[in-house]
């Protein structure tokens, strides 16, 4: 089973199954995407990375109701007592008017436990979905999702969240450096800036698919809704 893609049907291999086939969303929390937080409190547009919200939701409708599909949800964040916070990251973000670890309107900015750090409620992971908590932008530098995912057998991620340029654009290298098989949804992801939302979806066309492939939630939902009704009926 094929989902359509660019540039190429995804995954290559056809080997689309509930058991190899997990869906990632990365840091659709309130730092990133909710009033008060981080990208909010550096001035940026929230729009931009809200956008994403009602996709995701969908299609975690649809995921959810798939026997043995796993989700994975991410959190972007550091120790109350800022040990694992690289001095530059922490320049950097005091240079923008957000520094991490400050306080702020949702909490500690990018503090673990504080408010502004959990997923944002429309989003919220239920149970039995794996959370994974990392203090970098990939979603495999100092985690166990690597393990986690070898562990359940999974080969392909559709990728989701926020940024685009960023987080998920780390996340898709890192898995593609790793053997999987990535696709990233234009709709459900997003940016603090257009340009950079667009230049990012661009580089992973190019190369015949260098990273992975582009698609987005309608064609997926296609595709699952008929790998729901194959799972239903024993294959």
């Amino acid at each position: 089973m094929f989902i359509e893609a660019n540039p190429y049907a995804y995954p290559y291999n056809g080997q689309l199954r509930a058991d190899n086939t997990a869906l990632i969303v990365i840091d659709m929390q309130i730092d990133f995407c909710g009033k008060g937080g981080y990208v909010d409190r550096m001035g940026y547009d929230l729009s931009l990375t809200r956008r994403a919200i009602e996709p995701i939701k969908r299609l975690l409708k649809l995921t959810r109701e798939i026997p043995g599909f796993t989700i994975i949800h991410t959190r972007e964040g550091h120790r109350p007592d800022l040990s694992d916070l690289p001095d530059n990251k922490r320049w950097r973000s005091k240079q923008i008017g957000a520094e991490i670890g400050s306080p702020g309107p949702a909490g500690r900015i990018l503090v673990r436990g504080e408010p502004g750090w959990q997923i944002i409620e429309e989003l919220a992971p239920i149970s039995g979905e794996i959370i994974i908590d990392k203090p970098g932008k990939g979603s495999f530098y100092a985690t166990d999702l690597d393990l986690v995912l070898r562990t359940r057998g999974i080969q392909n991620l559709i990728l989701t969240g926020i940024t685009t340029d960023v987080c998920v654009h780390t996340t898709m290298r890192e898995a593609n450096d790793r053997g999987y098989e990535c696709l990233i949804l234009e709709d459900c992801t997003g940016a603090t800036d257009p340009d950079n939302h667009s230049a990012a979806l661009k580089m992973v066309t190019m190369q015949g698919g260098v990273f992975g492939s582009v698609s987005d939630s309608v064609k997926v939902a296609e595709s699952l809704a008929s790998l729901s009704l194959s799972e239903q009926r024993g294959g």
